[in-house]
């Protein structure tokens, strides 16, 4: 049976997965990169692309997860491409779900929308990213009902302002592991024309889904279902 690994995006931890993860048969686990959550003793301004990978790493290798469907979502789309060579034996299929993939080399501030952007840079301050409530119900709540969206935004948390000004490192995209990119036609935060753009980086099959940014929560059928295919 396989092993479901889910990495949440920026300013999030791993329990933006709580709705969809009782969805899904077998192993689940919901990876909290350093900062928040079960690594909430991480200096959050401190934190490096590197390190979340690391972290990411530590947890599929000391639980020795084999057969993993590793889920990338959102801003997981520059942490996941680095442990897929080092991984590559225990990956059965990685999703990248609406998953910031930029060009290689490049920094993650520089490819996103630049209304979201501007909304970003705002948020920044002393190294550390705080979303707004303002920003979280534009960016990530379009699509939501209101308990959705109250819910949303108890999840939020600070954010490494240092991941999105870091150069991305996409080499492991070229491990051949099978993968899928997921569109999301609604969503507010990473717009379907960059979506595209991400999907033919990242290669493979693509799947839709009419969601905003947070398909977990407003999809989380569509989703744990697309996920217990790969799973088979």
């Amino acid at each position: 049976m396989s092993a479901y690994v889910l990495v949440h995006g920026a300013g999030m931890g791993g329990d933006c997965w709580d709705r969809l993860s009782p969805l899904l048969d077998g192993d689940v686990v919901a990876v909290d990169l350093p900062g928040r959550g079960s690594r909430s003793d991480v200096d959050v301004a401190t934190v490096s692309l590197a390190d979340c990978a690391a972290a990411l790493e530590d947890e599929i290798v000391s639980r020795d997860l084999r057969d993993v469907v590793l889920v990338a979502h959102s801003f997981a789309g520059v942490t996941v491409p680095r442990v897929m060579e080092s991984l590559a034996g225990r990956l059965r299929h990685v999703v990248f779900l609406s998953a910031v993939v930029p060009e290689d080399g490049t920094a993650v501030i520089d490819q996103i929308d630049p209304a979201v952007r501007d909304a970003v840079m705002e948020s920044i301050e002393d190294g550390v990213y705080h979303q707004t409530p303002e920003g979280v119900r534009f960016m990530l709540c379009n699509d939501m009902t209101p308990e959705q969206t109250e819910w949303t935004l108890g999840l939020v948390s600070d954010e490494s302002a240092a991941l999105l000004m870091e150069p991305v490192d996409l080499s492991g995209l070229g491990a051949g592991v099978p993968r899928t990119y997921v569109r999301l036609s609604e969503d507010a935060c990473y717009p379907p024309e960059l979506q595209e753009r991400s999907a033919h980086r990242v290669g493979g099959n693509v799947a839709h889904i009419a969601s905003g940014h947070m398909a977990m929560v407003t999809r989380a059928d569509e989703v744990a279902a697309l996920l217990g295919q790969l799973g088979r």
